[in-house]
């Protein structure tokens, strides 16, 4: 790729972003409005991808690197970092991360072994800290290094990857399957008991372990639940739409009538 197609995409940021002449829309946003259009835009990406989408796929990455040069600008017009230093930062974090591929100034290469990408992470853990004049508790938990701000079902796998390196996981997925059924249970329990609270906590209860049964299938369960609704919103339009040839409708039919549809639905896949 010319490199003169990001420093027109960098121009065309930097002049939406010029107070007066610049987009009012743009030039009132901040890190914390664009925040949000940056976790839908990799949602975006993820979707393209299920569906197996490669021209959806590539407009969807140009949205989410609008999204970092955005950002950028932002960094860069308050004098914090530019989008050079956003690139350089990565390139020497790869470069970090994987000494078995990049050489060092000498031109020798570092066996791979096992381990070294989690304690490189803590280096970086480490440098990050000492820039802020901040000290990393030596007695920091294992479950500390899980990040905090990203999708619930992603930090439940990291959670459970990480107990995993310490021997705290199941051997077998029949056993995580025998603790989903103990959690359906415990809602029924909770649900007849009528306590609203206690219900909410077996619910977050058993996502955890479906979370668990999915890594233990090698499944992404973010990949397996988007793909699960695509398929219920492929069947509910097969009833939509046979409701209609019939000269009917959602609202005038009944639950039964929409439950055989769905059922063709299911046979005609």
């Amino acid at each position: 790729m010319d490199s003169r197609q990001i420093a027109t995409l960098l121009d065309i940021m930097a002049r939406l972003r010029t107070p007066n002449t610049g987009c009012p829309w743009d030039l009132e946003q901040n890190f914390a409005t664009i925040a949000p259009y940056t976790i839908e835009e990799a949602y975006e990406v993820a979707d393209a991808i299920a569906r197996g989408d490669l021209d959806d796929l590539r407009d969807e990455l140009g949205d989410l690197l609008l999204q970092v040069v955005f950002h950028a600008r932002m960094a860069e017009e308050q004098g914090a970092f530019a989008f050079d230093d956003v690139v350089q930062a990565i390139v020497t974090k790869m470069i970090r991360r994987h000494p078995h591929v990049f050489p060092d100034e000498n031109g020798n290469l570092t066996p791979l072994v096992k381990g070294d990408w989690g304690r490189i992470k803590a280096e970086e853990k480490a440098e990050r800290a000492a820039r802020r004049g901040e000290t990393l508790d030596a007695a920091t938990n294992l479950l500390d290094k899980v990040k905090s701000g990203q999708p619930a079902l992603a930090q439940a796998m990291d959670l459970q990857r990480v107990a995993s390196t310490v021997g705290f996981d199941w051997n077998d997925p029949r056993a995580v399957l025998a603790k989903l059924r103990e959690e359906t249970d415990e809602i029924e329990a909770a649900l007849d008991a009528g306590d609203a609270d206690h219900v909410t906590e077996e619910i977050g209860d058993l996502l955890f372990v479906v979370v668990n049964l999915a890594r233990h299938a090698d499944a992404d369960p973010e990949m397996a639940l988007r793909a699960a609704n695509a398929k219920f919103q492929r069947r509910f339009g097969y009833i939509e739409r046979a409701l209609t040839a019939r000269g009917s409708s959602l609202d005038a039919a009944t639950l039964a009538e929409m439950d055989a549809l769905w059922n063709e639905a299911k046979t005609e896949e």
